[in-house]
């Protein structure tokens, strides 16, 4: 076991708090649902941008490269000053919703270089300009662009001209669980000397403001012995130390309530005090060194190509810390340490670049972990010290949730864009950091499951914006990867998996199936605007939406809930009774698809069909990842299984013979290994070729770098849908969406959408393990290359893996056409793991800190060198 694993084993154990302290700042707190107490519920409105250096927090707090304890009741981050902007750089900036012409996007540029799973070691990358940032014209050039024209973006102000920028990295160790190292270090890549301010910045979450019971007494900072000294009534004595003598400023994480609102009275040192005094001289900053925020000032002038580190150590003891005190040695040792870890984890077939690509995600994971407070009850009514909302919120988001009482450390689709947890995408998280954290893993799949996440009725909370919208039901899947990747032992884990999922499905039951027809409806499911109408508004008649990838879901969800109940069956035979009930939702599912004609032969595809109360069906027969989601609800009963349960084996043999019809989920017994498996799927055999055919075309699902959303036929064909003088329209959009659906900042129209695409890859295996060697198909289509399915589902993975590696020209897909970008490897080797990518080119899109779901990538890595899939 490497250093590394012994930290994680002695965390797990609880001997020593690892985890603790861990980068666990949000980057962005304004614009948030929580923030948001206005009557309508505009959120960006309400708190935006401008505020965020003036106004404490209630719920969060942000900046750049933060570091806080688990409960976020500290904060060590960095604030930078180029001498020119207008304010500090204390926090990423980026636009609203309203203010991007395709929706809230980020506008500066930094990386997750490195970290492993305990954070004993993490490295961060941001490039400063040196030039005065373009706040104003971002903003107004982008809101000024239609939904057709390209985004306009930082490096297209030319601040990045003849390399006038700051390469600023941050590279945190821990000596032990809680003494924190940080060395900041600053190169100047311009052609002249430059100057730049550096402001480590250390201060405590508002919790005194706001008038509940026993937090109404702020904690203290102050200065000691040349360090500043920290004082919390729960956590004691805190000590920020600095080399170099730095000056120490403070102010108070408090509202500058007379800036943003010309109110007298608030504090004499308000939260933008050291941002008012350092760029503006103001005396702003408390003469007599005390306050709830405070930083170490450093002035730095550095020559061309030339660079400059500063130390800084946070430690939880009584005595100032000794920044000396091995501080390179633990730096140095830390990183040999993290070497070795990730040595281990790759496969001697994978090249360097793909060992870079598995190291860049990885750390994207990890740093992707943020503190997640909302008390829906508390938002809703307001807080004792604080103006009474206004009577609508009461009426308005989020009222069902009042249970909802979140206080954790959760896994972010991303710290900027998607600033909350978001319930399939987290599924899809804990995919990609088992392989480095299980324990982790685990425990985020439990917590929504737990009584102050899930729904008293059943539902999992979906996002803060709305928590009773309803994402794809992944998590029973998830946690059946997540168990075999920590080596198919951790039974109480499967089981507490089991019986809250089942609850769930009961919910899902109950709930999705208008007519009880075993055919779901669901709206959007994550698939924000991949049809013609809006799928979780009023529909355009009287009536409701049949939903093949919502009844796909649901079929998966059943096959799922199968799967864990046959292991924990073998494992407790009280289980046994569960498999029959899952094994029949399943199979009446199935049927259900092509009773109701979700299934057309015609065109060899799945579609949704629009019911109306008079009696009409029409099918929308848009080809989209609608359609190829039914392909991923598949499972194979090995033969083992079926003699070590034999009541179940029973079972089934009963229902099949006595309710023939709905057997035919149930593919007979094929020769694989010497073994009689049978094989449950929506798809049957003589579907299956059809399907794999339009999938597997290049003029329609298959791209050079994955399975696009939506065929690139609605390119020249789009599909147009009349309903009583109303006309709707769909066509192939391979990059951003060009409409405001779900505020324009996704796109499922054309794009390659990462967990998708898994799933496919995940049911191909699946599938090819059944039919064997023997069955082959045209790959691509027209080729008239025949492959198995497990060789087209290794292409496709390597053709996911692609996005982010060097090609033959030197040049990574993701990155577009930017030349900055490709040409300089300070900035082409340094990842992002996108959102989503262009249909056409591979141009990462949408969120560009995302990693979240395109995390995946660690699963397709770590499989590329052969290691087996999760059963």
């Amino acid at each position: 076991m490497d250093v590394e694993r012994e930290r994680l084993a002695a965390a797990d154990e609880g001997s020593e708090p690892w985890r603790a302290w861990g980068p666990y700042v949000s980057e962005r707190a304004w614009g948030t649902v929580r923030e948001d107490y206005s009557p309508t519920g505009e959120a960006w409105d309400f708190f935006p941008h401008d505020h965020a250096r003036s106004r404490a927090y209630r719920w969060s707090e942000d900046g750049l490269a933060g570091v806080c304890d688990a409960h976020e009741t500290w904060c060590l981050a960095l604030a930078l000053w180029n001498g020119v902007d207008p304010i500090l750089k204390e926090r990423p900036y980026g636009l609203t919703g309203g203010e991007g012409n395709h929706g809230e996007d980020v506008k500066d540029y930094w990386w997750y270089l490195d970290s492993t799973p305990t954070h004993s070691w993490m490295r961060w990358r941001y490039h400063y300009p040196q030039r005065e940032f373009p706040y104003a014209d971002l903003a107004a050039t982008n809101k000024s662009r239609g939904k057709n024209e390209p985004e306009y973006e930082l490096v297209d102000t030319g601040v990045f001209a003849d390399d006038r920028y700051w390469a600023v990295t941050v590279d945190y160790a821990k000596a032990s669980p809680e003494d924190l190292l940080m060395r900041v270090t600053v190169e100047n890549r311009g052609p002249e000397q430059a100057q730049i301010e550096v402001l480590p910045t250390f201060w405590f979450r508002n919790t005194w403001s706001w008038g509940s019971a026993g937090k109404q007494t702020p904690p203290t900072m102050r200065v000691e012995n040349g360090s500043i000294a920290a004082e919390h009534h729960s956590l004691g004595r805190l000590t920020l130390s600095g080399d170099f003598d730095p000056e120490l400023l403070f102010c108070d994480n408090e509202t500058n309530s007379e800036r943003l609102w010309g109110a007298p009275g608030g504090p004499a040192y308000p939260k933008d005090g050291i941002n008012d005094h350092v760029v503006g001289g103001s005396d702003t900053v408390n003469p007599d060194r005390v306050g709830t925020k405070a930083a170490l000032r450093y002035r730095l002038t550095v020559a061309p190509g030339k660079s400059a580190t500063i130390r800084v150590r946070l430690t939880a003891s009584e005595a100032p810390g000794d920044v000396d005190a091995g501080f390179d040695k633990v730096m140095k040792q830390r990183l040999a340490e993290a070497d070795a870890f990730f040595e281990s984890l790759n496969d001697p077939d994978l090249t360097a670049d793909q060992r870079l690509v598995l190291r860049r995600a990885v750390a994207g994971m990890l740093w992707s972990k943020q503190f997640y407070r909302y008390d829906v009850d508390r938002w809703l009514v307001g807080d004792p010290a604080g103006p009474q909302p206004p009577g609508a919120r009461l009426e308005g988001r989020n009222t069902g949730w009042r249970h909802l009482d979140s206080r954790d450390v959760i896994s972010m689709p991303d710290k900027w864009e998607y600033p909350w947890f978001a319930a399939w995408d987290l599924a899809f998280h804990c995919i990609a950091l088992a392989w480095v954290d299980a324990k982790f893993a685990k425990e985020q799949l439990l917590l929504l499951c737990r009584e102050w996440y899930m729904h008293p009725n059943g539902q999992l909370p979906a996002y803060e914006w709305a928590f009773g919208d309803v994402n794809p039901p992944v998590q029973a899947w998830a946690a059946l990867h997540v168990f075999h990747i920590d080596g198919s032992k951790d039974f109480e884990f499967l089981e507490r998996m089991f019986h809250k999922l089942s609850l769930n499905f009961t919910w899902w039951v109950n709930r999705k199936d208008a007519e009880g027809n075993n055919v779901f409806e669901g709206g959007f499911l994550g698939l924000d605007n991949i049809g013609p109408i809006d799928r979780s508004a009023e529909l355009p008649m009287r009536g409701h939406l049949e939903q093949s990838d919502g009844t796909a879901w649901m079929a998966k969800f059943s096959l799922n809930l199968l799967e864990m109940a046959l292991v924990l069956a073998q494992h407790d035979t009280a289980y046994e009774e569960m498999t029959t009930k899952y094994l029949e939702h399943f199979l009446y599912i199935s049927a259900a698809m092509f009773d109701n004609g979700l299934w057309d032969d015609q065109d060899g595809f799945f579609y949704d069909v629009l019911v109306g109360d008079d009696g009409r069906r029409i099918p929308l027969r848009v080809r989209s990842m609608v359609g190829l989601l039914p392909l991923c609800a598949s499972a194979i009963l090995e033969d083992a299984t079926l003699e070590a349960l034999p009541e179940f084996t029973k079972r089934m043999e009963w229902f099949c013979n006595h309710r023939p019809h709905y057997a035919r989920g149930l593919t007979g017994a094929h020769r694989v290994d010497h073994h009689d498996d049978l094989l449950l799927s929506i798809v049957k055999p003589e579907q299956l070729e059809p399907l794999l055919k339009r999938m597997l075309d290049e003029t329609e699902f298959l791209s050079a770098h994955g399975l696009r959303a939506m065929s690139a036929r609605h390119r020249d064909e789009p599909f147009v849908l009349d309903v009583d003088g109303t006309t709707f329209s769909v066509d192939y959009e391979p990059g951003e969406s060009v409409s405001g659906m779900f505020g324009g900042n996704s796109n499922w129209r054309g794009p390659v959408w990462m967990p998708v695409n898994y799933l496919v890859i995940g049911s191909l295996r699946r599938l090819a393990d059944f039919y064997g060697d023997g069955f082959t198909v045209e790959y691509p289509t027209g080729s008239g290359q025949k492959l198995t399915l497990h060789d087209v589902a290794d292409d496709l993975a390597n053709r996911l893996i692609s996005l982010f590696t060097l090609d033959a020209s030197g040049r990574r897909p993701f990155l577009g056409q930017e030349e900055l970008f490709q040409r300089s490897p300070a900035w082409r080797d340094q990842l992002w793991f996108h959102e989503y990518f262009h249909g056409d080119t591979g141009a990462g899109l949408g969120a560009s800190h995302q990693t979240g779901w395109t995390g995946l990538v660690v699963d397709l890595l770590m499989r590329a060198g052969g290691r087996p899939d999760p059963a």
